[in-house]
């Protein structure tokens, strides 16, 4: 890609997201609160092209902070994704209103979040420039064999975040039959990996958030 979104993640404790995303394509940036994203963004307006904000944090919470960002003229259109925890879900109706672009909820699964994150992009002015979708490099070129009914409920709760033992007590299964299963998906979409299998299944419609 000749051309890379830039994340400015605004946590408290932006380690997991800060070496996931360089994974998927994009360049990241962090800052631990509020006001230290506002002093980024004073310096480097230009080079973002979106935040991740979580709403919990030291100095200046989520909410203040998408405040600030909506009301100064170098930051107003810069798209914003919320991540808040399931206590403040009622508090999202007037995240949007402050001018978030979307929200997702902790603890989210992280396919969700880039399918976010490239709806927002794909939305936003940054896009008119750039293509950017998620790197899907380990994608064949080959015709993907079509997964039976059982894989994609499997699927479908492997991207919910569910474990093999969950997965096998909510379809009555044994645990072994929820691993065979995830075998025969990872050979027929031709991927190594829950997260790989999730991304493609949801890029292909196979199965939805």
């Amino acid at each position: 890609m000749t051309e890379l979104a830039h994340i400015l993640v605004v946590d408290d404790n932006p380690k997991y997201l800060e070496d996931a995303l360089p994974m998927y394509g994009y360049n990241v940036t962090t800052a631990t609160d509020g006001l230290k994203a506002l002093k980024v963004l004073a310096s480097k307006a230009n080079d973002i092209d979106m935040v991740l904000l979580d709403v919990m944090m030291p100095n200046m919470n989520g909410w203040d902070t998408l405040k600030a960002i909506r009301t100064s003229e170098k930051t107003k259109t810069l798209p914003v994704i919320m991540i808040t925890a399931v206590s403040e879900e009622q508090k999202v109706v007037s995240g949007l209103k402050i001018g978030a672009d979307d929200y997702i909820v902790k603890p989210f699964i992280l396919p969700n979040l880039l399918a976010r994150i490239e709806a927002v992009l794909r939305r936003s002015n940054w896009n008119k420039n750039s293509q950017k979708t998620v790197d899907m490099s380990f994608v064949s070129d080959e015709n993907i064999e079509e997964l039976t009914q059982r894989e994609k409920e499997v699927l479908s709760f492997v991207a919910k975040g569910a474990s093999n033992h969950e997965i096998a007590e909510k379809l009555f299964l044994k645990e072994v039959t929820v691993k065979t299963h995830l075998n025969s998906i990872f050979k027929k979409l031709k991927v190594s990996n829950r997260t790989q299998a999730v991304l493609l299944a949801m890029q292909m419609n196979l199965i939805t958030e």
